[in-house]
Parts: structure tokens; C-alpha cells; sequence
């Protein structure tokens, strides 16, 4: 990935939704730079690679990107198809230019299987891809709804069903992708990283959790969430697979009167909640992982540790 550097030391900071991985990896990053590493983030997240879904995915503003290089944003419109393929081949260039500049990368994310396919260096092309198989599935999908979808993965592949999160329209839906093209077969062995990595993974409290969700709802809805949802059910089609993400579709009820702001806001809460105890358990079986308590004040020693284990990284390249 780089000349006589296979790939730079990565740091991959892991949890689920709003356990504040985001502002921490510009905070550790910020203070990496100022001390003279020349820190990068790439974030796993498979909503924030669509452009225009923004506020609805706690997208990091451009101001509070500034000074710092970002990848994995903005790779693909909403009704482009867009796989963990495209993400490992899009992640490994990132990675190839930061070792290139002899710094460190931070993988910030909670989309497990981007930071499983990276970090632990799953063979993606491996699994097999057909794009006219993929747009024939998400048009089912779409007319048919998920409860079907669900139903059609667990008859052509019920052990590839349930090692995958079905809750989840885009996981569903490349699942069942796979299935068409090679049946229930065992997944590729993981490749290993080429290069110094360590996990790092934030936990908060249930009570203490589902407080910082209401919040962020709250803070959403309040930042323009209405608007960006009007903005992009104008331009697209409503029942893409990008649009799962929790909000738009809670959006667009209050736009058509079909719901109070309050109402919105408190399912967008309880399925965020339900989202976050999903990733929790795909998070459990990932082993080797530094688990950090956040707490509901200040949370100077967790920034202290991720710090003392981004620069033990660096050193050690």
C-alpha cells in the first residue's frame, strides 16, 4: 500500500450508533496531527456513503471535518448500487495513500462488516457480485417489502440468514445476492491486516444511551431533517434501499401529515435504540476488542486512552 510499507498502522474505533465514535476519532485525530502524526479517518458506516443523506445519518459537518482527511463519504447517490466490494476497493485506496504519507488511519465506524472486511481483511472480491441480479433483488425488494425478502434468504440460504443482521434492507438484499449466485456456502476466510492494528470500542450505559439517541433525534429533527428528507424524496425514490436509514422514513410521515414532530421523533429513538442492541451483539463476537465505558459527563479518559493507543501504533510502525 505504500512503498516499503504495506499499510499504515489503523486503529479501528467500533460501537454501536450514538456512542460518540465521531466527535472522539476528530478529537484523537486533531491531537495526532498537532503532535506530528499525520492522522486520517475513514469511516464504516453503509449510510454515510450516500450523498445528500446528511443530518439523517450524523453525518461529521464540513466544519468539523476541516483540517483533517476524510474518506469513505459521499461515494454514491442514493439510487446507486453500492456493496462492501465497492467499499473495501474504495477503503484500500484510502489506506494505500495514507501509508503513501507514512500516517496513521483511524477506521470509525458502526457498520460491523466494513470494519470486519477492512481490518481483519476479508476477501470481498471473493464473494460473488451481479449487478443485474442485485437490481432484479432490490426491485423486489422494494415491491415486495422485507418480511418476503427475509423469507426468500432463509429458504435458499438459512445459515448465510442467520449470521446477518434482517432488520437490515442493504444486508438483506446482498445476502440474498450471494445466495442466488452460490448458494449457502461458508463465507471467505479473513485475510488478516497487512500492517500494525489494534480495536478500540465505545460502550454507554443503557439508560445513559438511550438518552444520547433521544437527544440526537431531537438535535436531527432541529438541524433540518424535514427539509433534507423533502429535498431528497424529491429527486429519488422513496422506497430505495439507501433511505432504511433511520429517520427519512420518519421524516416523510411528518411532512405528510401522517404524524406529529413528537411522534417522529420518538420512533426515530426507539428504532435507533433497537438498531444500536443489534450492533451490539454483532459487536460480541468480535474478538481482541479494548472495550471503553463512556460515561454521561466528561470523557477526557477515554480520549487519554484512545490517544495512548493511537501514538503505541504509530510508534511502533
Amino acid at each position: 500500500m505504500g512503498e516499503g510499507r504495506p499499510a499504515p498502522p489503523l486503529l479501528v474505533l467500533a460501537g454501536a450508533t450514538a456512542t460518540g465514535k465521531t466527535g472522539l476519532s476528530i478529537e484523537v485525530a486533531t491531537a495526532l496531527r498537532a503532535g506530528g502524526v499525520p492522522a486520517e479517518i475513514i469511516s464504516a458506516d453503509s449510510r454515510q456513503v450516500f450523498r445528500g443523506l446528511d443530518i439523517g445519518t450524523a453525518k461529521a459537518s464540513v466544519e468539523a471535518r476541516a483540517g483533517i482527511p476524510h474518506h469513505g463519504l459521499d461515494l454514491a447517490d442514493p439510487d446507486q448500487a453500492f456493496s462492501v466490494v465497492d467499499y473495501v476497493r474504495h477503503a484500500r485506496e484510502a489506506l494505500a495513500g495514507i501509508a503513501a504519507g507514512r500516517g496513521l488511519a483511524l477506521l470509525v465506524g458502526g457498520t460491523g462488516l466494513y470494519l470486519r472486511a477492512v481490518a481483519r481483511g476479508l476477501d470481498a472480491e471473493a464473494l460473488p457480485f451481479d449487478r443485474e441480479v442485485r437490481e432484479g433483488i432490490e426491485a423486489a425488494l422494494a415491491r415486495d417489502g422485507l418480511e418476503l425478502a427475509v423469507a426468500r434468504l432463509r429458504e435458499l440460504a438459512p445459515t448465510l440468514a442467520s449470521r446477518i443482521d434482517v432488520a437490515n434492507p442493504r444486508r438483506v438484499a446482498r445476502a440474498l445476492e450471494i445466495a442466488e449466485l452460490r448458494g449457502d456456502a461458508a463465507p471467505p476466510p479473513a485475510l488478516g491486516y497487512p500492517g500494525p492494528v489494534r480495536w478500540v470500542g465505545l460502550r454507554v450505559a443503557p439508560v445513559t444511551h438511550r438518552e444520547r439517541i433521544a437527544n440526537r433525534a431531537h438535535d436531527q429533527f432541529d438541524a433540518g431533517l424535514l427539509e433534507e428528507a423533502r429535498a431528497l424524496r424529491a429527486r429519488f425514490d422513496p422506497a430505495l434501499p439507501a433511505f432504511s436509514a433511520i429517520g427519512y422514513r420518519e421524516a416523510w410521515a411528518v411532512l405528510d401529515g401522517a404524524s406529529t414532530l413528537e411522534q417522529a421523533i420518538e420512533l426515530d429513538t426507539q428504532r435507533n435504540v433497537a438498531f444500536a442492541k443489534r450492533q451490539a451483539t454483532w459487536f460480541r463476537s468480535e474478538p481482541g476488542v479494548e472495550w471503553l465505558e463512556v460515561g454521561p459527563g466528561d470523557d477526557s479518559a477515554v480520549l487519554e486512552r484512545v490517544l495512548v493507543v493511537a501514538r503505541g501504533l504509530a510508534a511502533a510502525e
